[in-house]
C-alpha cells in the first residue's frame, strides 16, 4: 500500500520554527517531484513549495519565501518542510503530495497523484 504520511505539527507561539515531515512507504518517490500544500478553515487548499525530483529545483509561493525551505532525502524516501519565522496566517493543516509524472516542480494541484492525511499547524499571535 502506497502512503505518504506527514509528521511534526503543533501549537507553536507566533516567531517559532516547526520542521514537517512526510515519509514515503509502499514506493520510492524519488524520481517524482513533491510539494507542500496547506488548507486553512473554510479555504481552498494552496501549494505551499514544491521541489524537484532530486532537490535541485526549489519553488515557494511568496507569502512564505525566505522563511520556509522545503527539501527531500531520497536515500529516506522523505519530504521535509523547515518553517520558520511562523505567523497565525500560517495556520492550516499541511499535506505533502508527489507528482507521478513530472519530474520539474508543479504549483498545479491537479497533477498530484498521492496525498498524505495532513498534519496541523497552529500558530499562537
Amino acid at each position: 500500500q502506497v502512503q505518504l504520511v506527514e509528521s511534526g505539527g503543533g501549537l507553536v507561539q507566533a516567531g517559532g520554527s516547526l520542521r514537517l515531515s512526510c515519509a514515503a512507504s509502499g514506493r520510492t518517490f524519488s524520481g517524482s517531484a513533491m510539494g507542500w500544500f496547506r488548507q486553512a478553515p473554510g479555504k481552498e487548499r494552496d501549494i505551499v513549495a514544491a521541489i524537484s525530483w532530486n532537490g535541485g529545483t526549489t519553488s515557494y509561493v511568496d507569502s512564505v519565501k525566505g522563511r520556509f525551505t522545503i527539501s527531500r532525502d531520497n536515500a529516506k524516501n522523505t519530504l521535509y518542510l523547515q518553517m520558520n519565522s511562523l505567523k497565525p496566517e500560517d495556520t492550516a493543516v499541511y499535506y505533502c503530495a508527489a507528482d507521478l509524472k513530472r519530474k520539474g516542480t508543479t504549483f498545479i494541484t491537479d497533477e498530484y497523484n498521492y496525498w498524505g492525511q495532513g498534519t496541523q499547524v497552529t500558530v499562537s499571535s
